[in-house]
């Protein structure tokens, strides 16, 4: 079954600038895809798309036969849509005051009448579910504490627990370890990947760095300019066909760029392999 499917989608901003172009595509259940691309390309703009968080110029979004947006329209479905499609943000999106337990239980908000979602009446089934996803993703013991005397890292797992506990059938993760450490950038990876192998969900992350795609993602997606320039095998993604594909900015894909004390440690990429399904812009 397609979990998600996408027909010439185009956004455009302030009248200039073309961020997504004719975009399209079909990723279908319990698929775990990597979204590359240079800072710019239009990574996050295209998973806010998906997760009908804002509208398009023109284009058909499609969620498990459901239309979240179309004709470049959020449709009336998308707050129903919106149910099935767990988002994990680069900054965690976490309520730092409180409880790592609270957090979490927040993912089942849309799920509740208005006046206990208000109040934070969760009842015990519902606390129940969040301490087994903290215990999924290895953090059970930090429930009590509060979300900002957690790492980074684990800030991370808190936001994926809390997309467990709301149920998302699919989960966009935009950049979910760009400010990590190696160790936390893995760990963090670990975590997505056993929730699509084990659960059979679908998972769409978008990378900085095409190691980790490689690593962990049979599939790539790879955005240039809002257009899709490619789309195939990781395993195919050499240093070769990504230099053909972004020239200079490819050091930036590579981890050859700059680096910064937060950025992750580069995981050494092939330089031949098979044909990729390429496409040009």
């Amino acid at each position: 079954m397609t979990a998600i499917e996408i027909s010439g989608l185009n956004k455009t901003f302030n009248r200039k600038n073309r961020a997504l172009r004719n975009i399209d595509l079909r990723i279908d259940t319990g698929e775990m895809v990597a979204l590359i691309g240079a800072s710019g390309s239009g990574k996050s703009t295209l998973l806010r798309h998906i997760g009908g968080l804002i509208a398009a110029d023109s284009g058909n979004i499609r969620v498990f036969g459901a239309n979240m947006q179309s004709g470049g329209k959020i449709t009336r479905d998308a707050r129903r849509v919106r149910l099935r499609i767990g988002v994990v943000f680069q900054q965690f999106n976490l309520v730092s005051r409180l409880s790592v337990l609270t957090n979490v239980l927040t993912g089942v908000l849309g799920q509740m009448s208005g006046w206990r979602g208000a109040l934070g009446l969760f009842n015990d089934r519902e606390k129940r579910a969040a301490m087994r996803a903290l215990s999924r993703v290895g953090i059970a013991g930090t429930a009590g504490q509060r979300a900002s005397t957690l790492s980074g890292g684990q800030q991370q797992r808190v936001a994926i627990a809390r997309a467990l506990v709301q149920g998302a059938d699919i989960i966009l993760a935009d950049e979910p370890i760009a400010s990590l450490d190696p160790a936390s950038s893995k760990r963090v990876m670990e975590v997505l990947l056993d929730i699509n192998e084990s659960d059979g969900r679908t998972i769409l992350v978008s990378l900085h760095q095409v190691d980790y795609a490689v690593r962990f993602c049979r599939r790539t997606i790879a955005l240039r300019d809002g257009a899709v320039v490619y789309d195939g095998p990781s395993s195919a993604l050499t240093t070769d066909i990504l230099r053909t594909l972004y020239g200079d900015d490819c050091d930036e894909l590579l981890g050859l760029a700059e680096p910064t004390e937060e950025a992750p440690r580069r995981i050494p990429m092939p330089e031949s392999g098979r044909d990729p399904i390429a496409m040009s812009a």
